[in-house]
């Protein structure tokens, strides 16, 4: 599916209508340029999951858990290039089975990654404009 929004709350629904069909267990990789709305999307999705605080880019934590229904596990792997160095369970502590995730910059560890539901692509069209594509 391919859409376009006009502004953070039409790119925060998208997410949502993605929200309804995900699982505990389930995986979605979230890509796109630094501003393209990343965050903004995964603050949709965790809205509709039922988390009600804040919802931020866990850039320099690696990793954020939320408490929802089910619980949402949001990781930013943009600092890192490659997971070769990184401790083997960093992902495991975040992506269990009972959680949804939300992974942005996915690459470095898409190879690893298990039950991945969706992949959703973001680009920044100017102003509040964004292209969604959602697989």
């Amino acid at each position: 599916m391919e859409l376009e929004t006009g502004s953070a709350a039409e790119t925060e629904a998208a997410a949502a209508q993605l929200s309804v069909r995900l699982r505990p267990g389930d995986v979605v990789l979230v890509s796109g340029e630094l501003g393209s709305g990343k965050t903004t999307f995964v603050r949709g999705a965790c809205r509709a999951l039922g988390v009600t605080g804040p919802v931020t880019s866990p850039t320099f934590t690696i990793g954020q858990v939320y408490a929802g229904h089910p619980e949402v596990a949001h990781l930013d792997l943009h600092r890192l290039q490659s997971l070769a160095k990184e401790d083997p369970a960093l992902l495991d502590d975040y992506l269990t089975p009972d959680r949804v995730g939300f992974v942005e910059w996915p690459e470095p560890a898409e190879p690893k990654l298990e039950r991945v539901a969706a992949r959703v692509r973001l680009e920044h069209l100017g102003g509040d404009r964004r292209w969604l594509a959602i697989e």
